[in-house]
């Protein structure tokens, strides 16, 4: 699932592509949307908000898009063939005399009025790449329910927005807390939301997502998994069974929360000192 600095770069790259320029074609594919026409409406801005995304058009309308798990909007030129997947997967087509941006397999699709945005966004909480980041207030909202594990606590978007699988697994290893740790009880927790502007603002605009140090010469020798030249760019998600950049200890995998689709988490039971509540070694 895309996290929110991927949102925020699609954004960029809509915003670039579109705004400023009247729609030459508008061809919405879901049923509730399908009479819709926004030809001939100009494109004020491409605006993400955590996971979200919010196409502003003049007349006070915003097409509201979410990517969810494999949802994807691709960038055309005029006369450029378009590679995104399979026609029937199209969901929305937005054309300018310059760049088509076509949606695939969008999960969420409606249109509101720009001045009811709050009802698909007002819930969350404050954006690390929003004008609206407040640190004092993503502090709170991660510690008001104190015996919550600090990885599912993470991942609410009404604490902080934009933060998904990746960023919560690096987030829980780089404060050196088990992601099954109660959140009540992280040391220094004022670093959670400091840590996690200072993660999403350094990758924003990097197609490779790093977390790492971006040169690794002091990796001790035992780790084998690390091949001559690489460079590791998380530090343990995606490394289930390989060393942990710092100990060497294999990194472990288990579901944060077994309900939930795609919450595998990653940590290092040695940097990561397990909590109670933490899977069994």
């Amino acid at each position: 699932m895309p996290e929110g600095d991927t949102v925020w770069r699609l954004a960029h790259r809509l915003h670039q592509a579109l705004a400023g320029s009247p729609l030459t074609r508008c061809d919405l594919r879901v049923p509730r949307l399908a009479t819709v026409d926004l030809t001939g409406r100009t494109v004020l801005a491409v605006v993400p908000r955590g996971k979200h995304l919010l196409t502003r058009f003049e007349g006070g309308l915003t097409l509201h898009s979410h990517l969810r798990m494999d949802g994807a909007w691709k960038i055309y030129a005029p006369a450029e063939r378009w590679r995104g997947g399979p026609a029937h997967q199209i969901r929305a087509v937005l054309g300018t005399a310059a760049h088509t941006a076509v949606g695939y397999r969008l999960p969420v699709l409606e249109l509101l009025r720009t001045a009811d945005e709050s009802q698909v966004t007002g819930h969350l909480g404050p954006d690390p790449l929003g004008p609206d980041w407040d640190p004092a207030q993503a502090l709170r909202r991660l510690l008001a329910v104190p015996e919550r594990p600090l990885g599912e606590a993470l991942l609410d978007q009404r604490n902080l927005a934009g933060i998904g699988n990746v960023y919560k697994s690096e987030l829980c290893f780089l404060l050196g807390a088990s992601p099954w740790l109660p959140v009540g009880r992280l040391a220094a927790p004022e670093r959670a939301p400091a840590l996690a502007k200072k993660l999403l603002e350094a990758n924003k605009n990097r197609a490779t997502r790093i977390t790492t140090p971006s040169a690794r010469p002091d990796l001790p020798p035992a780790l084998s998994s690390v091949r001559a030249g690489e460079t590791p760019s998380l530090w343990v998600y995606g490394r289930a069974g390989r060393p942990c950049l710092r100990c060497g200890t294999p990194v472990r995998t288990a579901d944060q929360d077994p309900t939930a689709e795609e919450r595998v988490t990653y940590w290092c039971p040695t940097c990561q000192p397990p909590a109670p509540s933490s899977p069994s070694l």
